[in-house]
C-alpha cells in the first residue's frame, strides 16, 4: 500500500496545519457506531448498490458504447457517475479490509478501458446516441462531472489498492480523460467550465497522486473561471451554477447546494496546493455564510426542492428542507478540507454534526434504503408520492446520486477521524478503534454517542514527547480528563484538550464529555419554527415519531403534540431501535373549530392531556414504518395559539 491515504492527501509543501494519517493507521472498531456504519456498508450497501448498476441499466449503457450490449440509454444522463461512485467505493474498501468485490473491480475496469475513446474520451451518454453534442452543453453535460468522479476512483484505486492491476488499469483510464480535459481546457484550450462541479476536488487529488502539475493548473483555471458567466442562459439562472459572481468576490453562498459545496472543496484543494491565502480566506466567509443562516439543526442544507437550493437567510422550513444526502456529504468534505488546512475545531464540530445526523439519516438500518430528501417534519397524510420525498427510504432513485455517495463515503469513514504528524495525534472524531501516527499507536474504546466516556490507551510509542490532541465538541459545556487516574486540569485550548508529555505503553487516557439532554431553540428570524424546541443529546438530534404517541394520546393528531418546558427531559436506555432514547412531557390540545383561520383567543383553548413520549435519534427515524415525523416541537403554554 500507499503510505499516503484517503480522498484528501495534501503534498508536503501545501499550506495545511493537519495531516492526514497515512495507510493502514486507522482500524475501527465494528462493534462501536462508525465501524458498525463500515461493516454494514460493506457487508450490505456496496453489494446493493453493484447489483443496481446491473439492474437499473447503468453498465448496459457502457456496453452499449462497447457493442455488447444494444436497446435504449438508461436512466440519467449522467449515470456513468453511479458506476465511478461505486467502484471509488470498492477501492476504498479494498484498502480498508483487503477484500471486497474483485471481480465488480476488474470487470468494469475493463470495461471502461475498453469503450474509451483514442483520445480519452469516456461518457457512455455521449458516445452513443448524442456524439454530435459533446462538449457543446457544459451547463448541462455533466460530461466534467463524470469525469471527476471516474478521476476519484482512480485516486482510491492508486492509494488504497497499489500494486493491484485493476487498480493500475483504472489510474490510466483516468489519467487518459485528465489529459484530455487538460488538452481542451488548460490554458491553451478554450474557456469552459463544468454546470455541475466536481472536476475540480478530481483534479487536485490526482495532482497529488501524480505530481503532474497540469492536474493541479486545470483545477485552478477552473476555479477561477467560474463567475464570469460561461454557462450561458439557463431557467434557473447563473446563480444556480455558480456563475454569478467569482469564487474570490462572492459574498454568499448560493444556488443549487452540492455543486455549491462540490466548487468550494475543489477551491480550498487549489488555496492550499497554491498557497494563496485569498481564495482559502473566500472559502471560510462562504462557509460563515452557509452555516450561519442557512443550515438546519441537523446540518442539512438546502430549503428549495425546485433546484435543490440554498434558500434566503433563515429560509429553513422543516417540512419543505430539501437537505439532499449529497449535499451533507459534500459539505463534510469541504469541512474536513478546511480542518486539514486550518486546523480550526469549528469544522470538526461541523463534520460531527453532518455526519451524525444530515448524512446518517440518508441510510436505513438494513444498508440498502436511502433517503434523497431529508424533511425534519413529516405531516400526518403526507403524500409520499413524490420520488424525492417519499414516506420511507427507497431502495433506489431515478437520480440515484446519493446511494452510491454514501457507499464511497462510509468506505472511507475511518480516513476522516483523525490525524497527525510528528508533533503528535489529533482526535477529531471520536470511534473505538486503533489510530498510529510516526510509530505511535493508541486504542480508543466506548460507547460514543450514546456515552460521554471515552478511553484511550497507547500502545506503542517512542521516548520522544509528543501530544494526544482531544476535541472538544461545541455542545459540550463540561469534559473531564484524567491520565493514568490523576485528573487533567489544564483547559481547552481553541477547542482540544491537548496533554504533551513523554508517553509510555499502557497509558491510560479517559475524557468525560457531559451528555446532558438540551432543549434547542431557533435564532427567531427562522419564521417556521419560532415557538417550538428541538430535543439532543451529545451530537445527535432527536425527533418524534408516530409510533412513540403514548396511549394517552392515542386520539391525537400528530401535529397537535406539544412540549411542555417545564418538565423533565430524560435519557433512558433502551432496547432495539436506539440504545438511549429521550423522554420528555408532552400533551396535546385539539382544534377548537375546523376554521382553517380563526382569532385568537387563548382563554377558549380546550383543555391539554398530558403525558410522557419517547424520542429517537434523527438519524433513525422511518425504520420501522411510515408515518408522521417531527424535529421541532411547538411549546405548550397558554399564550400559545
Amino acid at each position: 500500500m500507499a503510505s499516503a491515504y484517503g480522498p484528501v492527501v495534501p503534498t508536503s509543501p501545501s499550506r495545511c496545519t493537519l495531516r492526514p494519517l497515512d495507510a493502514g493507521a486507522v482500524r475501527l472498531d465494528p462493534g462501536g457506531l462508525l465501524g458498525s456504519w463500515q461493516a454494514r456498508n460493506a457487508a450490505a450497501t456496496l453489494p446493493h448498490c453493484i447489483e443496481q448498476l446491473d439492474v437499473r441499466g447503468n453498465l448496459r449503457n457502457l456496453r452499449r458504447v462497447t457493442g455488447e450490449a444494444d436497446g435504449a440509454f438508461s436512466g440519467m444522463w449522467f449515470a456513468d457517475s453511479d458506476v465511478y461512485k461505486t467502484l471509488e467505493a470498492a477501492f476504498w474498501d479494498l484498502g480498508r479490509s483487503g477484500g471486497g468485490d474483485p471481480a465488480f473491480r476488474a470487470e468494469v475496469t475493463a470495461l471502461l478501458e475498453k469503450a474509451q475513446d483514442p483520445d480519452g474520451y469516456l461518457d457512455s451518454y455521449y458516445q452513443t446516441d448524442h456524439r454530435d453534442r459533446q462538449w457543446s452543453e457544459l451547463h448541462y453535460s455533466h460530461e466534467m462531472y463524470c469525469a471527476g468522479h471516474l478521476i476519484q476512483a482512480a485516486v482510491a484505486a492508486a492509494r488504497a489498492a497499489a500494486g493491484d492491476e485493476a487498480g493500475q488499469q483504472l489510474v490510466g483510464v483516468a489519467r487518459r480523460f485528465a489529459d484530455l480535459l487538460v488538452r481542451r481546457y488548460g490554458p491553451d484550450g478554450a474557456d469552459g467550465i463544468c454546470g455541475h462541479p466536481e472536476i475540480e476536488t478530481a483534479l487536485v487529488e490526482l495532482y497529488r497522486v501524480t505530481g503532474h502539475r497540469p492536474y493541479l493548473a486545470l483545477a485552478a483555471r477552473f476555479v477561477e473561471l467560474r463567475g464570469h458567466g460561461l454557462l450561458g442562459g439557463d431557467r434557473f439562472g447563473p446563480r444556480y451554477f455558480q456563475d454569478h459572481a467569482p469564487v474570490r468576490h462572492a459574498r454568499e453562498v448560493a444556488g443549487h447546494v452540492v455543486r455549491q459545496v462540490y466548487l468550494l472543496a475543489g477551491a480550498v484543494d487549489v488555496a492550499v496546493e497554491n498557497g494563496d491565502a485569498e481564495l482559502l480566506a473566500a472559502t471560510e466567509r462562504l462557509w460563515e455564510s452557509a452555516l450561519a443562516s442557512r443550515t438546519y439543526l441537523t446540518g442539512g442544507q438546502g430549503s428549495r426542492h425546485r433546484d435543490e437550493a440554498f434558500g434566503d437567510p433563515y429560509e429553513l422550513p422543516p417540512d419543505r428542507a430539501y437537505a439532499e444526502t449529497c449535499a451533507a456529504i459534500g459539505s463534510f468534505q469541504w469541512a474536513w478540507r478546511l480542518l486539514l488546512a486550518t486546523g480550526r475545531v469549528r469544522y470538526a464540530d461541523a463534520m460531527e454534526r453532518f455526519l451524525y445526523n444530515g448524512i446518517a439519516v440518508g441510510i436505513g438500518q438494513s444498508g440498502r434504503e436511502f433517503f434523497y430528501a431529508n424533511p425534519l417534519q413529516l405531516r400526518t397524510g403526507h403524500d409520499g408520492s413524490d420520488e424525492d420525498a417519499p414516506t420511507q427510504r427507497l431502495p433506489w432513485y431515478s437520480c440515484a446520486c446519493c446511494p452510491p455517495n454514501l457507499a464511497r463515503l462510509m468506505a472511507s469513514l475511518h480516513h476522516y477521524t483523525a490525524t497527525g504528524d510528528a508533533r503528535g495525534l489529533q482526535l477529531h472524531l471520536y470511534a473505538s478503534g486503533r489510530y498510529a501516527s510516526a510509530g505511535r499507536t493508541i486504542e480508543v474504546s466506548g460507547d460514543y454517542p450514546w456515552d460521554g466516556r471515552i478511553s484511550i490507551t497507547v500502545r506503542a510509542t517512542d521516548e520522544r514527547p509528543w501530544t494526544l490532541a482531544l476535541r472538544v465538541p461545541d455542545w459540550c459545556a463540561s469534559a473531564r480528563l484524567s491520565v493514568n487516574g490523576a485528573e487533567f486540569g489544564a483547559p481547552a485550548q481553541a477547542g482540544y484538550l491537548r496533554l504533551a508529555r513523554t508517553w509510555q505503553p499502557g497509558d491510560r487516557v479517559e475524557l468525560v464529555l457531559a451528555m446532558p439532554p438540551r432543549l434547542i431553540a431557533a435564532h427567531p428570524r427562522v419564521d417556521a419554527v419560532r415557538g417550538t424546541v428541538a430535543l439532543a443529546r451529545g451530537p445527535l438530534v432527536y425527533c418524534l415519531e408516530h409510533l412513540d404517541v403514548p396511549e394517552a394520546l392515542s386520539g391525537a393528531v400528530f401535529e397537535d403534540i406539544e412540549l411542555d418546558p417545564a418538565g423533565p427531559v430524560q435519557a433512558v436506555p433502551a432496547a432495539g431501535l436506539a440504545p438511549v432514547r429521550l423522554t420528555a412531557t408532552v400533551s396535546a390540545r385539539g382544534s377548537t373549530d375546523d376554521d382553517l383561520y380563526r382569532p385568537l383567543d387563548p382563554a377558549a383553548r380546550p383543555a391539554a392531556t398530558g403525558a410522557v413520549v419517547s424520542s429517537v435519534p434523527y438519524f433513525l427515524w422511518a425504520n420501522r414504518a411510515a408515518g408522521p415525523m417531527r424535529v421541532w416541537i411547538p411549546l405548550a403554554g397558554p399564550a400559545a395559539p
